[in-house]
């Protein structure tokens, strides 16, 4: 298990994650198609020359699953008992077929559960830039960590 327990998440740090990832042609067609979105700013390359990004956009709902899941293995791995929502996500900049984004996640608080007392509530930010330095995806989340001391 490499992800942190409750006590461990210190309200304030940013962790640098250290994968990153480009997304692919097939990411953004397989993602698309398999959940039923026909825009044409995702599918079809001659639309999207003509649009106002000047090329297809990724599927913005897979740069927020590529933003969540990126930061697993370094926060939640083997330690979350899951989402407990979103509380606000943005797309400041468009993903483009061909963008390596890295990730960035900020501890912005946490509390003890009141009903559970083997688990508590941590608050993050994950930001998103492309190879530019651009932000391209921000979204603030809160999740139901294990206590460590619960799970010895």
């Amino acid at each position: 298990m490499s992800g942190l327990h409750f006590e461990e998440f210190e309200v304030g740090a940013v962790i640098e994650h250290a994968t990153t990832r480009t997304v692919t042609e097939t990411d953004n067609l397989l993602f698309t198609t398999l959940t039923m979105n026909p825009q044409p700013l995702h599918l079809d390359e001659e639309f999207g020359k003509n649009s106002v990004f000047g090329a297809r956009i990724v599927n913005s709902v897979f740069t927020l699953g590529l933003v969540t899941g990126i930061p697993v293995a370094e926060t939640t791995l083997g330690t979350t008992l899951g989402n407990l929502g979103f509380e606000e996500v943005t797309f400041p900049q468009p993903v483009l077929i061909g963008d390596t984004l890295r990730v960035e996640t900020e501890v912005l608080d946490k509390r003890e559960s009141r009903s559970k007392p083997d688990r508590g509530v941590v608050r993050l930010e994950h930001r998103a830039y492309n190879q530019r330095d651009e932000l391209v995806c921000r979204l603030r989340r809160a999740g139901m960590m294990k206590r460590k001391n619960a799970a010895a």
